[in-house]
């Protein structure tokens, strides 16, 4: 069977000029070039530019994916609204890979399964929206992308190592539970199973006793830098980072993992997406890293 690659780019901040998409052409022949728009399928061959050049130099967003398994999703933003260290926690050894480029930060997301059927229908668009709630302050695209990463854990238990089960997972950010449209698209590119997210959204932030106590316990002069905030257009940062105030305990990828797995008995559709490898009656991830 030939391999088939599609490349989609997206300049979300300011057009592409024309002397710009002149440029793009001669490394990218046969690709649909316009001002605001990359996007390209290939039979049985590849780009010829890395797609990270690309993004450092001319877009915002960039969606791939292959007819053998492979997606790849990758995100810019300006340092001022996507700071290093922020990103850096949700950081998964070749999974999520968190680079700078100039002024930009770029989220690098990829997501491998040998064993899917080719989707032809990627969704760049949509994804793409969720720049703008990063940008706002909202991380939930950061940790759906970090729980996705991990999850493949049960498709391929050669991915990581049995050292990875005691990773800490990073800030767990509110909402989890009712996450949006473009994040849904997002957390469906990855392939991050439902049971799995359902779990961690469990943890999320904002219990309203908890957090209206972490309130009434700040001292004046936080509540006004805070009320300053939430006045000069940066709400959603300032409810961040209050809810953050109130985190429950962090779990380990392993205790996420086994949670997830002991929920699957009980939902035919969630068990017929699991691997083979991992139903052994919902025995514990723990439990099996004695077999590999």
């Amino acid at each position: 069977m030939s391999e088939i690659q599609y490349y989609e780019f997206l300049a979300a901040e300011r057009p592409l000029s024309r002397a710009q998409q002149a440029e793009i052409r001669e490394f990218a022949k046969g690709a649909q070039i316009t001002a605001t728009e990359f996007s390209v399928e290939y039979d049985d061959r590849e780009l010829q530019v890395d797609p990270a050049y690309l993004m450092q130099h001319y877009y915002d967003a960039h969606l791939y994916t292959a007819n053998f398994g492979s997606r790849r999703i990758m995100l810019k933003l300006p340092q001022a609204a996507l700071p290093p260290d922020a990103a850096e926690q949700y950081r998964v050894r070749d999974r999520v890979i968190i680079a700078t480029a100039g002024e930009h930060v770029i989220l690098d997301v990829i997501s491998e399964d040998l064993e899917e059927d080719w989707d032809a229908s990627p969704a760049l668009e949509e994804i793409a929206r969720v720049r703008d709630e990063i940008a706002a302050g909202d991380l939930r695209p950061l940790y759906l992308a970090w729980l996705a990463a991990y999850g493949e854990w049960e498709r391929d238990e050669s991915v990581f190592e049995d050292e990875d089960e005691d990773v800490v997972e990073p800030p767990v950010p509110a909402g989890l539970e009712t996450v949006t449209a473009p994040q849904r698209a997002l957390a469906s590119f990855l392939r991050l199973d439902e049971d799995l997210l359902a779990v961690a959204s469990q943890a999320a932030p904002g219990d309203p006793a908890a957090l209206e106590a972490s309130i009434k316990g700040l001292p004046d002069a936080e509540k006004d830098r805070l009320l300053l905030a939430i006045a000069s257009g940066q709400a959603s940062q300032a409810r961040t980072e209050l809810l953050r105030r109130t985190d429950p305990p962090r779990r380990t990828v392993g205790e996420l993992l086994d949670a997830a797995a002991t929920l699957r008995p009980l939902s035919t559709a969630s068990t017929a997406r699991v691997a083979p490898a991992c139903m052994a009656a919902g025995q514990p991830r723990r439990a099996r890293g004695a077999e590999r």
